[in-house]
């Protein structure tokens, strides 16, 4: 397997207008979310092969996300299915920017009850590149399955990838998350964070060169910053630069960096190298600001995800 993808898989309901608060919204449409779920479809739609980690609800929402991975052609033989406790649900207000704000439904939700002891270690080991977000390390057990499954990776030599993925909402305090999200800092050989996350992790209201580069470590080997319809930057141990980003007509930001992180993860599974190569970097990084970009163009993440021919078809219309 290349990419396995480890976190939360749930269901997001978005209102069917947009700029309206929850409270206003007149209906919902559900989608699937959760961003390592969108990271394992997302590698899966470019042809990639993805698989995924975690636990939903043996319920009606729990077995439709179990289908959902099966339709992208992602393994789900490391998915679980939790008898006593729901799938987890997140209402999502789509502010007529197209940014989001959260609130969820989770006390607790299956994915929450992962054990170290449930997890399929085969799967971890025989992957090229495991990716992770944050919010698997909230509560325990969950956390413990997190940090058994990134060590059970690191052993058997499979590149580390980390998108925190913050999601204030779901942490008791501010001060526990940038905790948290830090505490496993310095195992990820490939970071990917957003402007506001920078902001959040370093404290300082500056998105620049110094700020990211406060947040390197000796294991990384790269480390980006998402900007939105500014493209993103990249930093390694030889070169750092930016990547600008397409113009499209933006509807719904969900699952931009999820599309993104998979379109890099793809590439880089490909070709390892192109972590060294500074100008096949870029062409990567062109590649997955086009998959973001292409995301934001339609409702909900997982719909929205792009296939490799329409990625270069965004590129060449650009070039």
């Amino acid at each position: 397997m290349s990419i396995v993808s480890f976190g939360e898989f749930l269901i997001d309901f978005v209102p069917t207008a947009s700029g309206v608060s929850l409270s206003e919204a007149p209906g919902f449409l559900k989608a699937p979310g959760g961003a390592p779920a969108n990271v394992a479809i997302a590698a899966a739609r470019l042809g990639g092969k993805a698989a995924f980690i975690g636990k939903v609800g043996d319920d009606e929402f729990g077995i439709m996300l179990g289908g959902i991975l099966k339709e992208n052609g992602v393994d789900g033989k490391g998915l679980l299915y939790d008898k006593g406790a729901r799938t987890a649900l997140a209402f999502v207000t789509l502010r007529a920017d197209g940014e989001r704000e959260f609130m969820f439904y989770r006390n607790p939700s299956a994915d929450m009850l992962l054990t170290a002891e449930e997890l399929n270690l085969e799967v971890i080991r025989s992957a090229k590149i495991f990716h992770y977000g944050s919010i698997s390390l909230i509560v325990e057990p969950c956390r413990s399955a997190h940090l058994k499954a990134m060590e059970e990776a690191k052993k058997a030599g499979v590149l580390l990838s980390y998108d925190p993925n913050l999601r204030l909402p779901l942490w008791p305090s501010e001060k526990e998350a940038r905790e948290q999200i830090m505490s496993i800092w310095d195992k990820a050989e490939v970071i990917k964070v957003s402007d506001n996350e920078l902001e959040f992790l370093t404290g300082s209201d500056k998105i620049d060169d110094e700020s990211a580069l406060s947040l390197w470590h000796p294991n990384l080997k790269l480390l980006l910053v998402t900007l939105g319809e500014k493209g993103c930057r990249y930093y390694t141990k030889n070169f750092k630069g930016a990547v600008d980003a397409f113009k499209v007509n933006t509807v719904d930001t969900t699952g931009a960096g999820d599309s993104f992180v998979g379109a890099l993860l793809t590439k880089i599974v490909n070709d390892p190298s192109v972590i060294e190569n500074e100008p096949k970097l870029r062409e990567v990084l062109t590649f997955a600001n086009a998959c973001g970009a292409i995301t934001t163009t339609k409702k909900g993440a997982i719909p929205a995800l792009p296939t490799e021919a329409d990625a270069l078809s965004l590129i060449n219309k650009k070039a």
